[in-house]
């Protein structure tokens, strides 16, 4: 199996962990999703810098291993200890939602095979992933009515714009790649905490919940 065949059947496993991690009720359980979906795409990172000779992403790999395999879940878990483990209620039926996903899927695809960079031609089904990881994100922010889950949303972004930067510009210096990541990492602290004085103020983390703050 060839170098690209390799980044591109882990990419498509990226697929299937971000819906688990946008349908599954247990907070908990989307959190374990989306350790395991990052760390495919450690593997995908090691993959891209042994058959694109890229050393850049030796660093990007360590890096991705720390703070998403692990650091983040964890928050996330600790959190979890606080408010709960149930998602509650979401805007769409499951169905639904995996209709709205399979058109995202397909509208990413369908923009990453018209890019003809000879950067992407080779990994063309990876691209289209990036951007339906990120598109997917999008898509769990918006239907999720869990702040926490809104939160993984986020997360299931930053993982697409982080696996289209490394087909891109997989060569770029390992200082540009840490800020980025500390940037994600202190961007999650952050909504964690507003996610835990919510639940606090209000005992639900549904947002429906949430118009007393509106001014």
């Amino acid at each position: 199996m060839s170098g690209t065949a390799v980044v591109n059947f882990l990419a498509v496993l990226l697929i299937l962990t971000s819906m688990l991690v946008i349908e599954t009720r247990r907070l908990r359980l989307a959190a374990y999703m989306y350790s395991l979906q990052s760390l495919v795409l450690v593997l995908i990172f090691l993959s891209l810098a042994i058959f694109m000779h890229a050393e850049p992403l030796y660093i990007w790999s360590f890096t991705a291993l720390i703070t998403k395999v692990f650091l983040v879940p964890w928050l996330i878990i600790r959190t979890l200890k606080k408010i709960g483990d149930q998602e509650g209620e979401s805007a769409f039926k499951t169905s639904t939602t995996v209709l709205f996903a399979v058109f995202l899927v397909a509208l990413s695809f369908a923009v990453a095979n018209s890019f003809q960079t000879y950067a992407v031609v080779k990994v063309k089904i990876a691209m289209g992933v990036s951007i339906a990881l990120f598109l997917l994100g999008l898509l769990c922010i918006l239907t999720k009515k869990n702040a926490l889950k809104q939160i993984f949303g986020y997360c299931l972004m930053e993982n697409g714009s982080h696996l289209t930067l490394a087909l891109l510009a997989y060569n770029a210096p390992e200082t540009v790649e840490i800020g980025i990541l500390t940037d994600a990492i202190f961007a999650v602290v952050i909504m964690l905490v507003i996610a835990g004085r919510l639940f606090k103020s209000f005992g639900t983390l549904d947002t429906d919940n949430y118009t007393l703050l509106k001014g």
